[in-house]
């Protein structure tokens, strides 16, 4: 059958407010470092990235564009879904601020090391996101959607659209390099790491999930 949530009956508490805005503008600080690595980004930022340079506007704009599209694709498939909209206005925000004090990274030994850094300050932030359990992006939501529809597992339906959106990017001339396959097989680990050492215990909250 249908993969279906547990459905919660308790009001959002204030720390699982606050876990999931805190979590936002981690995972928004982390993707700067990653853009400031300049290895690549996880696949969607990426994507977001070279198209927000084709069409000549704010990755912010193109970050709304971008999430605008897939909320009318799960609206489609009549999922429900909380969205973070405002994200890339604090990806270029931390961005900005971070290439001025730093300048560009040459170096690969540098840019490793802001890719190193990225990993766990964006893992980080998306386990205080999903721990909170108030909603879903629209990029994840889409691979949620796949396995709804497509009755197939989650992990093929995920690397499913970041290997498409990996993809495109590479198409469209943009950037597809080391940043991009660590984000996408190295912050599962970290997420299920800060989970259960932090997350879990500071929100006093854990997302229970059944099929």
């Amino acid at each position: 059958g249908k993969r279906e949530k547990t459905m919660k009956t308790e009001r959002p508490t204030v720390r699982r407010v606050l876990g999931m805005v805190i979590g936002i503008v981690i995972i928004s600080l982390g993707i700067a470092i990653f853009k400031q690595s300049h290895l690549g980004n996880d696949s969607i930022t990426a994507l977001n990235i070279r198209l927000s340079e084709l069409l000549g506007i704010s990755l912010g704009v193109q970050n709304i564009c971008t999430n605008l599209v897939f909320l009318v694709v799960e609206f489609i498939w009549c999922r429900t879904l909380v969205n973070g909209l405002g994200c890339g206005f604090i990806i270029t925000f931390f961005y900005d601020i971070i290439a001025g004090w730093f300048g560009p990274a040459e170096q690969l030994p540098i840019q490793l090391l802001w890719v190193v850094i990225a990993v766990p300050v964006t893992a980080f932030g998306c386990s205080l996101y999903q721990t909170a359990d108030l909603g879903v992006a629209p990029y994840d939501s889409l691979a949620l959607a796949l396995q709804d529809h497509l009755h197939k597992p989650y992990f093929g339906c995920r690397v499913f659209t970041d290997a498409l959106c990996a993809v495109i990017t590479f198409l469209l001339g943009g950037l597809v390099g080391i940043g991009t396959l660590v984000c996408a097989f190295g912050l599962g680990p970290f997420i299920q790491f800060f989970n259960g050492a932090f997350s879990e215990k500071v929100l006093q909250y854990k997302p229970v999930e059944t099929s």
